[in-house]
């Protein structure tokens, strides 16, 4: 259970009546307002050690306020609901005044925070007087209050000491930012009143539905459905429906467009391009309705991520079957490989936020102001994205193909033309954007230099299984080009295969390519004792991924495999591999049953034997099933039988991130 702390030493305007409570003071009011926004037990402390020993016997979130703060109480429940973290800070865009705390935050993170006349760097924002202080970061609240108890020498609100104090202790701080709503911190009863007229000034609920529109999106998203899917969301707050349900129904739309892509013709594919675009509607209006109502849940997250791909899947397999069934020979080659290709980029995509966000909390390692193509790409970057509603900022979000220009694109190509057309539209834009991305993303990986995957458990992100623990370490030529190498020489095999058209001609393929290719998959899994600490070795999970997909891909075509049971097989593995990555980000363990999944490299010992054998049908087949109920029970198990609460994330993950 949250409490809320109203810390009022160091605050002159704490016992200012107000105009909204007559005979009470702004504390009182403040008190009140955190019982409004969810905060059931709400005490007053009068010093520092007061704030450490309520903290101390906390059993949950804490809450820390000041008594100077003017808010909304919308802006209160947002700081108490916040999903970005654990640790969230109020941050304002007041000018900063003596003794109050400034700020300077690098990807949504609070990196520093102090007088302003001892921040390294400039200042982004002032603390907003409120923070909430998840539970595995109690303690170093505590410490911070009792070290800041006992120097007297610092003026200004206790809150701010307590808040610099708590930052100087390592926590990992989020910022929580105000927009259209209003909140200000008050010294005076003049000030006072100013802040109390600019919160009577807004309507409260109509700015909590324009907030539930995300503050920056895709081009299509921006223009095309958020302009009118936030009437949507208020009927199905109306209605009483969950954001699950919506997910549900999002589900349900794209599953029937789907179908509508295999069928085929004329009014069947302009069917589904309708169906797929209100899909995408209500894909946004769940998490809309889940930010106006506030209601965010780690089950929620992890299914709408889950949802998400799995939607889009579908549709590739809907379009994959009805480009076959219209007679073009690769209909389902394309759908793999476009589905490979995405989640090979979302893996990548994932990765270099955790990246990204470790680097802003490592600001002395980002650059050295040396002038060095980093500095400038991060210069550049910078400028853009503050350049919001630009040519230059549209396009810098449109190259890298998110998920509403895919879904507009298979809508519009497949509508006008046929399935094929769309799903060589698909990859083709996916290419040019992986290659885009990933070009960028080098040079300034290159030009950080953080060993992300040092601080996270490096097996567990590349999913190694029992083999690749036993086998002999390989520390050289590094995880990564090992990684690399792997994939090559899988997709070599895969081009292989389909030059020599599979089957029985390419017999030879069996006792002699596969088990090649096989080793050199294994020397990559050797790989995993080996440090990962190389200024791209988070590409490391990514490379991994495409050598399973496209070694998996090969064995079926080898094998005379069914296109669409090859299909069947890499959909299930990216439910297993997106599972994985959803849960760590969410801040959850791995997943209940992950060991018996036997690893990337069990999968693929699994598969070349069965291709040796003869039997890569009944290999992928069986395979595809004991994955699929694993992934079933790990779900269950997780979220329904024994659910865990959420640990701390390891450094850098970011709970705000999506793939």
């Amino acid at each position: 259970m949250t409490i809320a702390i109203v810390l009022a030493a160091g605050s002159p305007a704490a016992s200012l009546p107000t105009g909204a409570a007559p005979g009470g003071s702004l504390a009182d009011r403040l008190a009140e307002q955190w019982r409004r926004a969810g905060v059931a037990d709400v005490r007053f402390a009068a010093t520092l050690d007061e704030v450490a020993d309520l903290a101390a016997t906390a059993g949950g979130p804490v809450v820390v306020s000041g008594a100077d703060l003017v808010a909304h109480t919308a802006v209160l429940r947002h700081l108490v609901t916040s999903p970005v973290g654990p640790t969230v800070a109020l941050v304002l865009t007041d000018p900063p005044t003596a003794g109050r705390t400034v700020v300077r935050e690098e990807r949504g993170q609070v990196v520093d925070a102090g007088p302003v006349e001892r921040l390294d760097g400039e200042a982004t924002g002032i603390f907003g007087g409120a923070v909430r202080v998840g539970r595995d970061d109690v303690p170093a609240l505590v410490a911070a209050a009792r070290a800041a108890g006992t120097d007297r020498r610092t003026p200004g609100p206790a809150v701010d000491q307590v808040f610099a104090g708590l930052t100087g202790q390592g926590a990992l701080v989020f910022a929580h930012r105000v927009r259209l709503l209003v909140a200000h911190r008050v010294d005076d009863a003049p000030g006072l009143a100013a802040a109390e007229a600019a919160v009577a000034a807004v309507d409260e609920d109509r700015a909590e539905l324009r907030l539930s529109v995300k503050e920056k999106d895709d081009f299509f998203t921006t223009y095309f459905v958020s302009t009118w899917s936030p009437q949507v969301t208020k009927v199905c707050a109306r209605l009483g429906l969950s954001p699950t349900a919506v997910t549900m129904i999002s589900v349900a739309f794209a599953v029937a467009a789907a179908a509508l892509f295999a069928t085929g013709g004329r009014p069947a594919l302009v069917g589904g391009a309708v169906l797929l675009y209100l899909g995408f509607v209500l894909d946004c209006v769940d998490g809309q309705l889940a930010r106006y109502t506030r209601h965010f849940s780690a089950w929620g997250g992890w299914l709408d991520t889950m949802a998400d791909r799995a939607k889009e899947y579908l549709v590739y397999a809907g379009l994959g079957w009805g480009a076959t069934a219209a007679g073009f020979r690769y209909g389902w080659a394309l759908a793999i490989a476009a589905m490979t290709l995405q989640t090979v980029r979302h893996m990548t995509d994932a990765w270099y936020g955790v990246l990204h966000d470790e680097a802003a909390r490592r600001p002395k390692t980002v650059g050295t102001g040396g002038g060095g193509i980093g500095d400038r790409l991060n210069a550049a970057s910078n400028r853009v994205q503050a350049d919001s509603g630009s040519l230059s900022y549209w396009l810098k979000r449109t190259v890298v193909f998110p998920i509403g220009e895919r879904w507009a694109l298979i809508a519009l190509a497949a509508a006008l033309f046929d399935q094929r057309v769309a799903l060589f539209a698909v990859l083709t834009w996916g290419v040019l954007a992986f290659a885009y991305t990933g070009a960028l993303r080098t040079l300034r990986a290159r030009w950080m230099w953080v060993p992300v995957l040092d601080t996270v458990d490096a097996t567990l992100h590349r999913d190694d299984g029992p083999l690749a623990t036993r086998l002999p370490v390989l520390r050289r030529p590094g995880p990564l080009v090992l990684a690399v190498v792997a994939a090559l020489a899988a997709a070599g095999l895969v081009l292989v295969t389909l030059l020599g058209d599979g089957g029985d001609p390419a017999a030879w393929l069996r006792w002699a390519a596969v088990p090649v290719v096989l080793l050199v998959l294994l020397a990559a899994a050797a790989g995993t004792g080996a440090a990962h600490n190389g200024p791209l070795d988070w590409l490391a999970p990514a490379a991994l991924r495409a050598a399973e997909f496209l070694f998996a891909v090969a064995v079926g075509v080898i094998g005379g495999v069914p296109a669409w049971l090859i299909f069947g097989y890499v959909f299930v593995l990216t439910l297993h591999h997106y599972d994985l990555v959803a849960r760590l980000e969410k801040r959850q363990p791995a997943p209940p049953l992950h060991s018996a999944t036997l690893g990337w490299e069990g999968r693929s010992v699994v598969l070349a034997l069965t291709a040796i054998a003869g039997i890569a049908s009944i290999g992928l087949a069986t395979l595809s099933i004991y994955l699929l109920v694993l992934f079933v029970a790990s779900v269950v198990l997780a979220w329904f039988v024994r659910p865990t609460r959420p640990t701390r994330a390891p450094a850098g993950t970011r709970q705000g991130a999506t793939l």
